[in-house]
Formats: C-alpha cells, sequence, structure tokens
C-alpha cells in the first residue's frame, strides 16, 4: 500500500519553492563574485537586479556587501509563506526620524552612514568603539529569513545578513549586574530637517531595550544586510536590532550605542504611550492592541501591485520553541 504523506501546516507548497539547482546555482553565483572582489556596480549587474519601476529606484539607494562571504544558516532558512518581494519590504518601513508614513525612503537617505561607530559601553569588562566594517570583519556573517511583524498588524518575511547577538555579548563580556541592554539609534535633528524628526516632543533619540537573557538568545540579530546587500538606509543601515519574536517596534535602527545596564531602560514608544507599547511586546495573537486585535495579520504580498493576505497570528511570531522559555 503506498504511504500518503500529509503536510505539515507549516511547510511550504511545492509551487512556492524555488528549485534547488536554480537556488544553489545563483548562491554560488553570488558568494564566487563577492569573494572575487567584483566591484558593487559590477555584480549588481551580473546578478541581474530587476530593472523595473517598482524596484529600480529603491536600487539605485543600496550597495551590495562586496569584501565578506556569508553562509545562509540551515535552521532559518525558510518559513511558512514565501518571502516578501525586496521591493516592497524596502519601500514600505517605519522610520519615524524621516518622517510619520510608510513612504519615507526617499527622505530616509539623508541618513549619514559612512564612517559608521557603534558604542558599547556600561555594565561590561571590554568597553568598545567598533567601526560598522570592523564588524562585518570580526563576526562571520550569516543570512536568516524570519517573519518580521509589525505592531499595526501586517506582517512581512525578510531575508536578513547579519550575526548573532550572542557574539557581541561574548566580546564584550557583561558583568554579572547586567540585567538589560538598550539599544540608541542615530539623532542629528540638523541633518534632516524638513521631513525628518516631525514630531516635536517625541523622546528622541530612538531607544530600545532587551533582556540580557534576550539578547543571548539564539534569535536574537544584529543585521548589516538584507536580499543579499547591504542594508538601505530605509531599513535601518548600517546596523539595526531583528527580533523575530517581537513587534517590529523593538527592532532599534541604525544602532550608534549600545548601553548595558542594572535596571530597565526607557524605551522610544513605551515612554511616548506606554498602555500600547509594552516594553516586553511579544507577538501574541490573545493580547490585542488597546485600538484593534492582534489575533490575525496582513502579509504583504508579492506581485505587480501590493495586496493583503490575512493570515492568523502566531504566538512568539512562530517562535516559541526559541523563546517561550524566557516567560514563565
Amino acid at each position: 500500500m503506498p504511504l500518503i504523506r500529509i503536510k505539515k501546516p507549516w511547510e511550504i507548497p511545492e509551487r512556492e519553492i524555488t528549485p534547488e539547482n536554480l537556488y544553489l546555482n545563483r548562491r554560488r553565483f553570488m558568494k564566487n563574485l563577492i569573494g572575487a572582489g567584483f566591484s558593487v556596480t559590477a555584480l549588481s549587474t551580473l546578478i541581474g537586479c530587476r530593472n523595473n519601476s517598482k524596484t529600480a529606484p529603491t536600487s539605485r539607494a543600496v550597495t551590495l556587501i562586496s569584501t565578506n562571504k556569508f553562509i545562509t544558516n540551515p535552521n532559518f532558512s525558510q518559513v511558512d509563506r514565501p518571502i516578501t518581494d525586496e521591493a516592497l519590504a524596502t519601500k514600505y518601513n517605519n522610520f519615524y526620524e524621516f518622517g510619520g508614513g510608510k513612504s519615507i525612503w526617499q527622505a530616509a537617505q539623508a541618513l549619514p552612514t559612512e564612517n559608521w561607530k557603534v558604542e558599547v559601553a556600561g555594565l561590561v569588562k571590554n568597553p568598545r568603539i567598533y567601526d560598522v566594517d570592523e564588524l562585518h570583519k570580526k563576526f562571520p556573517l550569516e543570512e536568516r529569513i524570519y517573519r518580521f511583524r509589525c505592531v499595526e498588524a501586517w506582517a512581512m518575511v525578510v531575508p536578513w545578513l547579519g550575526f548573532p547577538m550572542k557574539l557581541l555579548m561574548a566580546d564584550v563580556e557583561p558583568t554579572s549586574k547586567a540585567k538589560y541592554v538598550r539599544f540608541t539609534s542615530f539623532y542629528n535633528p540638523e541633518i534632516t530637517k524638513g521631513p525628518g524628526f516631525w514630531a516635536t516632543g517625541y523622546p528622541w533619540p530612538y531607544t530600545e531595550g532587551l533582556t540580557i537573557d534576550e539578547m543571548a538568545n539564539e534569535l536574537a540579530f544584529f543585521a548589516v544586510g538584507m536580499y543579499g546587500k547591504s542594508l538601505p538606509k530605509q531599513n535601518g543601515a548600517p546596523l539595526r536590532e531583528v527580533i523575530p519574536w517581537k513587534y517590529g517596534f523593538k527592532g532599534a535602527k541604525s544602532i550608534v550605542k549600545i548601553d548595558f545596564v542594572e535596571s530597565r531602560p526607557a524605551t522610544f514608544w513605551n515612554t511616548l504611550i506606554p498602555n500600547e507599547y509594552g516594553f516586553e511586546a511579544n507577538v501574541n495573537p490573545d493580547v490585542p492592541h488597546p485600538r484593534w486585535s492582534q489575533a490575525t495579520e496582513r502579509v504583504l504580498s508579492e506581485g505587480a501591485s501590493w495586496s493583503w493576505e490575512k493570515r492568523p497570528t502566531l504566538l512568539y511570531n512562530g517562535y516559541g520553541e526559541y523563546v517561550a522559555n524566557l516567560y514563565p
């Protein structure tokens, strides 16, 4: 009697899976070019960047990582839905330093990312000031495909490039007194007069925080790129948090400082509207936002035009096996 195989709910339908030979050939091609030191311009052309009206403006605003090889982490190489189209993920953003709408990618190009430094201070044995290029070299880069869930109940799937936060923790060695971590984003109102820093009275600079155990979790990630390229400015270049089991506002963009502290730090949205934006902010379908339900999410879909696919929200955004133990 033939065996009947019933697909698990999280498995990707076969029609949505890229043929293995095409995927591997593309990966090998990209890695060989990167390893060979091809220029950004040449590499962009050779990998076949789409040049249509939907992608071209964003493509001109980003560059590729051209000096570091990366691997795809096999534990995070697929999820239960297709990867969001790059043009959508890089043009539908929240970045409140540059405006209150979603279409802020052009305004965000004012962000100065050259010679970027990241200071790590506070309760650590080895305080450091990292050059962002040093981070690329010091910590092996890997690609992880993560679900991304906004507190506004929309969702994406993004292939991030970066390294686990626990590697940086091991380098600076937090002391036993360190219980929390505060992340501070870039802030300079002189640079973005006009569209940027539009909300007077907001508690700038943007800050976010995690417990020390959350930062040490396997999932917690520093992203320096996405879609095989360095981060676009609107997505948090050159360094951002990616915490896939939490709502997206927990992921501070354009980080300039990381402080290890003993007490729970004040954070941007929790300070501004504490009843709507909790410090913990784990994705939970059973805990509604005061103004809308979190039981379902709208997935930004691929295609010629933006559309929304409605799906049930997953507890911890589907990552309970990694993080449920953090919240007894």
